[in-house]
């Protein structure tokens, strides 16, 4: 599409010229426009870049979409009601500079410019424009306090068993591969695939042996439809998007041996429970194709199945255990990138298949008068996989932070989850703090546990809770990884303790500790953290659970409303900017209160002199 110029001069008669006597000076409109709206325009030659200048049809402009984005994030509005604002509501016109009755355009144009900004790495824009405008008013600087921390996001996506995943999977390369491959060229199978995974769906009431050989049968006809399109013959066809797809499911899911596979389905023949592989043993040797004579159907419905036809290679297709299934498998494929995660223990046990994002505020430590807004905003909305460890989408959060101009907080606040050693060192080194509480070390038995331990790692010094110092230190290397550790020992000070029965294990003679390389930062953290001072200081943090209070209630970020990271992101920097927006305007609108009554004020001070 070409884009022409843009420009922002008001008509004469226009909802902005005839806005003194529409809005008032705090009316959220009438803020946005003075507040946003440059903001949104400043974002133009970034735009551009999304577009093609000079060659297509004349494309909606981009500040105006962008604008609509925002606003329609600021009020909860979907597509086709923000293009119903646009056409009657007078607050959305002034906001954008427009006037009632200008040209609109079709809803699927928002969908558009999203996958625009998306296709061309653009999703923050908005978001970073908005960050540039609270800096040049003042409300932010480039290296600030901050508090972090991160909040479950479902994916748009139900939560699948194992055998759905796999079978939903064959059914959209099945789909995929349709239109794509003539009659005459498919494989033998084909109609039986199609029976089995596109017009049949499992009965759930079946017994559990039935489901585990249906999940072998899924198994086995994932690998030797791969096979099949492993072949010369089929060109590229194993790189279409869902092939690629159920390659990956079959190679989390199954382990693939050599031996004799369990047999592809041949046309107009019924299916024989013994040609089925039990998941209990190695699938059998692929059977002629005139099946036994006292064999049963292992269902009512196989007898109408095509019977299994030998494979062009063997081998034996085996599901995994569930522990052997890595954590970034596919949970379901009309969304792979959503995955699972679990947080809490117990009853505060919570299961999700979807995202993680991590909030990044500002934090002001000044007490707010009666009524006045929050000083703080959005300076990171981070969307990364739910299995990723908070540590991760830390370091994530800085890359970010840096590509948007802001340095690295001085002062950081957040939750045990982001502490650890070597990140207390890092932050010191940097000549950072890192405000949060390290977990304590791990108990058995109910013995003395490290912290009970005083210990100088740099010295090579222990001293136990019996006053005892170690004989021998040794230090340690892991050859995989290089991460270095201290093993203190104490040797036959042990042998007369009375504090033995606490520290000491049934068949252990002398009590040994492995810490870390930068034990001394964390054991200094586990002192600090039990005094007044820090816990008060642990108070900034707390307001980031409201933070994301405010982001779920008012603005649905606990639900994605599309597939895939890089939407979900998009949809996250949307949210970012409207909040940022929305406190920005009533932080704005309370000054301007503040303001008039100190005006009020001086003017009766002035009449009654």
């Amino acid at each position: 599409m070409s884009l022409a110029a843009y420009c922002t001069q008001s008509e004469l008669f226009s909802t902005a010229a005839l806005s003194g006597t529409l809005f008032a000076q705090d009316d959220r409109y009438r803020l946005f426009a003075k507040l946003i709206y440059p903001a949104v325009v400043a974002t133009r030659p970034d735009l551009e870049k999304c577009y093609c200048l000079e060659d297509g049809r004349p494309a909606i402009e981009p500040v105006l979409l962008l604008g609509v984005s925002i606003l329609q994030e600021l009020d909860g509005m979907p597509d086709r009601q923000a293009i119903e604002m646009l056409r009657y509501h007078a607050g959305w016109n002034f906001a954008l500079n427009r006037q009632i009755g200008d040209g609109l355009f079709h809803p699927t144009t928002l969908v558009n410019f999203r996958n625009r900004l998306q296709e061309h790495e653009r999703s923050a824009v908005g978001f970073a424009a908005i960050l540039k405008a609270l800096e040049k008013a003042g409300l932010i600087s480039r290296q600030t306090r901050q508090r972090l921390d991160s909040t479950q996001m479902f994916g748009r996506v139900a939560r699948m068993s194992r055998l759905d995943c796999v079978r939903e999977t064959l059914r959209l390369a099945l789909l995929e591969l349709e239109p794509a491959v003539g009659p005459e060229a498919r494989p033998p199978a084909w109609t039986a695939l199609w029976e089995r995974y596109v017009e049949s769906q499992v009965d759930y009431r079946a017994s559990t042996e039935t489901l585990a050989r249906k999940m072998v049968e899924a198994g086995a006809d994932a690998w030797q439809l791969l096979e099949w399109l492993r072949t010369p013959t089929q060109g590229e066809l194993n790189s279409k998007p869902q092939a690629r797809l159920l390659a990956r499911v079959l190679e989390e899911q199954f382990e693939v041996l050599p031996g004799s596979a369990a047999p592809l389905a041949r046309d107009k023949e019924p299916v024989n429970a013994a040609m089925v592989p039990h998941p209990a043993e190695p699938p059998s040797p692929a059977p002629s194709t005139e099946p036994p004579g006292d064999a049963q159907p292992a269902t009512p419905s196989a007898a109408r199945q095509p019977e299994l036809a030998a494979p062009t290679s063997s081998a034996e297709v085996h599901p995994r255990d569930k522990d052997q299934v890595p954590t970034t498998c596919v949970r379901n494929p009309h969304d792979p990138e959503a995955t699972y995660s679990v947080k809490g223990q117990g009853h505060q046990k919570r299961e999700h298949v979807g995202y993680k994002v991590q909030v990044a505020e500002t934090v002001c430590e000044a007490t707010l008068a009666a009524a006045e807004p929050t000083r703080n905003f959005i300076v990171g909305m981070l969307t990364h996989p739910a299995y990723e460890h908070d540590e991760v989408g830390a370091l994530k959060m800085e890359q970010e932070q840096a590509r948007m101009g802001l340095d690295k907080p001085l002062v950081q606040y957040v939750d045990s989850a982001y502490i650890s050693a070597s990140k207390l060192v890092e932050a010191q080194a940097q000549g950072r703090e890192l405000i949060g509480p390290a977990l304590p070390g791990p108990q058995k038995d109910g013995r003395f546990t490290a912290a009970q331990f005083q210990i100088n790692v740099e010295e090579r010094h222990a001293v136990c809770p019996a006053g005892k110092v170690n004989t021998q230190c040794s230090r340690l290397v892991e050859a995989s990884t290089g991460n270095i550790s201290y093993r203190f020992e104490f040797s036959t000070q042990c042998h007369d303790c009375p504090l033995a029965a606490q520290c000491l294990g049934k068949a252990q003679r002398h009590r040994s500790l492995v810490v870390g390389e930068h034990h001394s930062a964390l054991q200094a953290r586990r002192q600090e953290q039990q005094t007044a001072a820090f816990r008060q200081r642990m108070k900034h943090r707390n307001a980031i659970e409201g933070t994301q209070s405010e982001l779920v209630r008012a603005h649905g970020l606990r639900r994605a409303r599309y597939r895939g990271l890089a939407k979900v992101s998009l949809q996250n920097y949307f949210i970012g900017a409207a909040c940022n927006a929305k406190r920005w305007i009533r932080r704005e609108a309370w000054n301007l209160h503040q303001s008039a009554r100190r005006h009020n004020s001086a003017t009766a001070a002035t009449g009654a002199d």
